[in-house]
């Protein structure tokens, strides 16, 4: 099992694009093993807005199962307003 991936504070427009380059680096150093669950701990948001979810969003183009660990109320409240509930409803990988 490897160290899941941080969720910054911030996932917002304003962070949007050094996530995303810190969370395809960590993809990639991750391996490209199709049967490996890439966990994504989500405890540390705080804020959160339409960027910030799609960049999860855009985890359903890459060729792994991912899985949200201990999603902050910030996150749980954001998916549940946009209809992304199910993110946080399985406990099971997400591809």
């Amino acid at each position: 099992m490897t160290t899941p991936f941080e969720l910054p504070e911030e996932m917002t427009i304003y962070s949007a694009v050094e996530t995303r380059d810190a969370l395809l680096a960590w993809i990639t150093e991750q391996g490209t093993q199709s049967d490996k669950l890439l966990e994504i701990s989500a405890a540390q948001v705080r804020e959160v807005d339409g960027s910030g979810l799609q960049l999860l969003a855009s985890l359903a183009h890459i060729d792994q199962s991912w899985q949200l660990l201990n999603p902050s109320n910030a996150l749980i409240e954001a998916c549940k307003t946009l209809g992304l509930s199910a993110w946080l409803a399985q406990q099971t990988a997400i591809a």
